[in-house]
């Protein structure tokens, strides 16, 4: 499986430098919705819609909120979504980390998972955009914040083979431990000072590492959040797409997570998004 999971990533990860870097915005525009209504089609699965055809139904009415979000993008109610989304992934990351009930099989349909899925979506795949778009250094950015989560999710992995002995969050996904979080930690932390230092010395760096820091936290956060759907739903994956990686979903729960908070804190840090 390992061996799967790296080719994929050998054939994948210049695809997408090379579409983040030299791409124009429109174009990636499109292309970043493609990945996002397939994996909204597996929401939908998560979220208990039984076939196909219910499924990118769903998927169909994602597409729709993301091009009426798009619309709106310079519009306040844009920007609160985002602000929103930050706000939930630090909330719900922090509740992942401390949850130790078992998980009970969820039977049906979930309105509550399909409706918080689509705003999810939605403003990921808008943040993406929003950071891509902007001056020189946006497609600089939005690879960083890919990069970021890349080594964070590695520094992780063998930092928790090394040394991980405490489980996170045992009940939602019993691989992770506290010393494969802190390794990724370290590693968020490295990534920053690197983009300090090449793109962004206009930025304090202390704040821009404490950025790296939780967003790295809370793309372990999306990751749980996915992994606390796929066990209520009785699902080892979100989807068969990607070989060694499961679903669409399942390569990239961490960034629905981690791109809305890394664009609200540039904001925030006064980088002038």
């Amino acid at each position: 499986m390992l061996r799967n999971r790296i080719l994929t990533a050998l054939v994948l990860a210049p695809v997408v430098i090379a579409g983040v870097l030299l791409a124009p915005n429109d174009v990636l525009a499109m292309a970043f919705a493609l990945v996002v209504l397939l994996g909204a089609r597996e929401m939908g699965r998560l979220g208990g819609l039984q076939g196909l055809g219910p499924q990118w139904l769903y998927a169909g009415c994602v597409g729709l909120l993301m091009a009426g979000a798009f619309l709106m993008r310079g519009h306040a109610v844009a920007q609160s979504l985002e602000i929103a989304a930050a706000l939930f992934w630090v909330l719900i990351s922090l509740w992942l980390f401390s949850r130790r009930a078992a998980l009970k099989r969820v039977e049906g349909g979930r309105p509550g998972v399909l409706l918080l899925g689509a705003l999810q979506l939605t403003v990921v795949w808008l943040s993406a955009v929003k950071l891509h778009a902007l001056d020189a250094n946006g497609p600089a950015l939005l690879l960083f914040v890919l990069l970021l989560i890349w080594t964070a999710d590695s520094a992780a992995y063998f930092a928790g083979r090394a040394f991980g002995r405490h489980k996170l969050s045992p009940a939602v996904s019993p691989g992770k431990t506290w010393e494969g979080a802190a390794g990724g930690i370290l590693g968020a932390c490295l990534a920053g000072l690197l983009l300090w230092y090449w793109v962004l010395q206009a930025i304090e760096p202390v704040g821009l590492v404490l950025l790296c820091i939780v967003t790295a936290v809370v793309s372990i956060g999306g990751d749980l959040w996915e992994s606390l759907l796929k066990r209520q739903a009785g699902l080892k994956d979100s989807g068969a797409l990607l070989p060694g990686h499961g679903g669409v979903l399942d390569r990239v729960d961490s960034l629905i997570a981690a791109i809305p908070v890394f664009s609200f804190g540039l904001t925030f840090l006064g980088n002038g998004l």
